[in-house]
This record gives C-alpha cells, structure tokens and sequence, in this order.
C-alpha cells in the first residue's frame, strides 16, 4: 500500500488519522514525522505536526495471503458441484422422480369430475307418519288393585311373622290380623319391648312389612297390601309426619327458600304430599332414588297459584 502523509494540530493526531485513512491500528503502520509542530505563544506561530505513514511489510502479506477472489470462489463451488452431483442425487433417485412426474402428469388427464348429487326434498308428511310409526308405544302404567285377602294367606302371613319373631328372640308376641276398609290386610303385634321391633323411625318394622308383603303376594293371585303395626306406631308417626310438614311450609313461606326433608320410604312419603296438598301456597315433590328419596317443599309462584 502507498504511503500516505497526514497533518494535524498535535503528533498524536497526526498518528490517529492516519490509522483511520489506512484502516489498521496504529501499531500496524509505520510513520515517519516530518514536522513535530508547535502550538506557539497564544496561538501566534503554531505549525501543525506532519507525519509520512504506511502499513507494515507483515501486516500487508498477510492480508494478501487471506483475501480470496469472488471468481474463484463461484468457479469452484460450480466445478465441485458438476462433479458430485451425479453421487449425491443417484441415477436411480432421477430415474424414480422421473417417473413421478409422468404418474402425475397421467393422473391428471385421467381424473373426472364426479357429477354433483341430487337432493330430493322429502316429503314432510311422509317423514312424520313414518318417525310416528317407528316411535315405541308407551302404555299407561295400570293402577294395581288391591286383591280380596283370603283367609289362607292370613294364615300364612301370621305363621311367618310368628317364625321370624322367634327367630329375633322377641319371646311371646300376640297377632292379630285383620281386613281394613281400604281392602288392606292389617296386621297388629303386641307383647313387650315392641320398641326393638320398631327400630329407629321405624325401620325394621318396614323391613317385616316388605317381607311379609312378599310372603302375601306370593300366597295368593292379584296384589295384596299388607300393614304391619305395633303399639299404634303408625298412627302416631303420621300425626308425627303431619305436623312436620305443617312445620316446614311455614319455614318455607318465611324464608322463601325449598326446603328438603329426610329420606322416608314411600308410605310416609305420602303423608307429607296429603297434609300440604290443601295449601294453596306451598308445592311438594319426590327428588333422588330409593332409599334416599325425599320430599322437597317449595313456595309456589303467584301466577300458579
């Protein structure tokens, strides 16, 4: 590279504009100082410091050495291109795409268009009588009619219920059986500690009625409806139940609010539906599955009332 000669107001100036004209560091050139400058008394007779400048000798080979032509760099990327080429892609892989594009091309002319479908609009009337005939009947749930106890299955219910009480260590108990007017067989026990046969809120006495219920029905044609008591338990419980329900409307009438009772079997279930069927304005319903369904009071809205 040429040399260069830069003045300036000081040496080091002088030295730093020339590495800048240059484009190396300053200890990457040589310089020669031709005039050191003076500042002078006041600015009055200053002269400016005048440097002659070059690139090292090392410096100047090796950047020689790494520079690369552009020419030369795209002729031999095409030579060693040409030469692999062939190795890289393969005659056969050629061969296969070659073909590709045949099958490609001949799919083309062999493709049809597929004619569009026609939509025939049904017949509405047809529609609706065929989805009616196809619809399963649903008979009405017949109501059961209570069958005319005979005297053989009270003997039979008697008998069973004197076995299972032997059975649960009750000692003596009196039975006594009877047809009530709604055609029912009533069945009434006495003896003492009838309060274990009760159960809590009289469960276990449900479970020998369900039990002596199947006992009866399968002595005999036709349903038969059994009631088993003791100590008028029933009774009591439904003057029980009756007063609760009472109880609850009210509840239900001041806060607004449903209100859900305890699980009852279906029995008392119906005492509560009875006692509030009369209030014009409260409504009860049956919720959950047996043994936890249950009775909910609701306030009924003014425009169902």
């Amino acid at each position: 590279m040429n040399e260069i000669t830069v003045s300036a107001k000081t040496l080091d100036d002088a030295i730093t504009e020339a590495s800048i004209q240059l484009g190396v560091a300053s200890d990457q050139m040589e310089y020669d100082v031709i005039e050191k400058g003076s500042a002078g008394f006041l600015g009055i007779g200053s002269r400016q410091a005048v440097i002659r400048a070059r690139i090292k000798k090392t410096v100047t080979e090796e950047i020689k050495a790494e520079e690369i032509k552009p020419e030369e760099i795209k002729k031999e990327f095409k030579k060693d291109f040409r030469k692999d080429r062939k190795e890289f892609v393969g005659y056969k892989e050629r061969k296969e795409y070659k073909e590709h594009k045949e099958y490609k091309k001949d799919s083309k002319k062999d493709f049809k268009k597929e004619p569009k479908k026609e939509f025939v609009k049904e017949n509405k009337t047809e529609t609706a009588s065929a989805v009616t005939a196809a619809a399963p009947v649903y008979e009405e749930k017949k109501e059961l009619h209570v069958a005319v106890v005979t005297e053989a299955t009270q003997k039979i219910c008697e008998k069973f219920l004197q076995e299972v009480l032997q059975a649960m260590g009750m000692g003596e108990v009196t039975i006594v059986s009877s047809i009530d007017e709604e055609g029912a067989l009533a069945i009434e026990m006495s003896g003492d500690n009838m309060g274990i046969l009760i159960g809590k809120r009289g469960q276990t006495l449900d479970s020998l009625q369900y039990l002596t219920n199947r006992v009866a029905n399968k002595s005999q044609d036709g349903y038969v409806r059994v009631k088993l008591d003791t100590e008028d338990y029933r009774k009591r419980r439904k003057q029980t139940l009756e007063n609760l329900a009472k109880n609850i409307a009210y509840k239900v009438k001041r806060s607004r609010k449903p209100i859900s009772l305890e699980p009852m079997n279906p029995y008392e279930r119906r005492i509560i539906h009875s006692a509030l069927q009369a209030d014009d304005r409260v409504s009860t319903h049956s919720e959950g599955e047996e043994p936890y369904r249950h009775v909910v009071v609701t306030l009924k809205r003014d425009r169902e009332r």
